[in-house]
């Protein structure tokens, strides 16, 4: 290399180190919910307290096979705690699941009956059920999209209604995040 574009070279790799760190998932949740790594935030992360959180979704999927970007979040969410310090068992963590998003939780039999693929929701769902979240599926959403329970991937809960759900675990202390 020619002493005159040492410089150049120097730019190229300053402007570029920014860009060699990658988004990573797990461990809470492997394969999805990729997140950044923040070095030395301003606003501190109490690693002892317990988070307590109900994830509200009634957007389905845009595509009958694409992964529910909402469900995504929810992956993200385990991730990026779990990356930093706080363990798995401080997570207390539901996903309130109604609307559109119903039908992602279809096992693959039943959602290969209407979409003629298989669910690409369902190794997510499994994968959160896994780390300890706790999915329920409204009952009227259910009825009305006609979803019976023998047709979800195993593990869901059917509640009253998503309203009733939300109402309940905010009573006892989970905070909402609607998506």
């Amino acid at each position: 290399m020619s002493f005159n574009r040492f410089p150049l070279f120097i730019l190229i790799i300053v402007a570029f180190s920014g860009f060699s760190q990658e988004k990573k998932s797990g461990p809470a949740v492997e394969g999805y919910g990729q997140v950044w790594a923040i070095e030395n935030p301003d606003f501190k992360t109490d690693t002892s307290q317990e988070f307590k959180v109900v994830f509200d979704v009634k957007d389905g999927s845009d595509s009958d096979t694409e992964v529910n970007i909402n469900f995504n979040t929810v992956a993200r969410f385990l991730n990026m705690h779990v990356q930093n310090g706080i363990p798995l068992s401080q997570l207390k963590t539901a996903l309130i699941v109604h609307g559109s998003a119903a039908r992602n939780l279809l096992a693959d039999e039943a959602y290969q009956k209407r979409y003629q693929v298989k669910n690409p929701n369902r190794e997510l769902v499994e994968k959160l059920m896994g780390a300890g979240v706790e999915v329920i599926l409204c009952g009227q959403s259910s009825k009305t999209r006609d979803l019976p329970k023998e047709d979800l991937i195993p593990g869901i809960k059917i509640a009253l209604s998503a309203m009733t759900a939300n109402i309940q675990l905010q009573n006892q202390g989970y905070r909402p995040i609607k998506l």
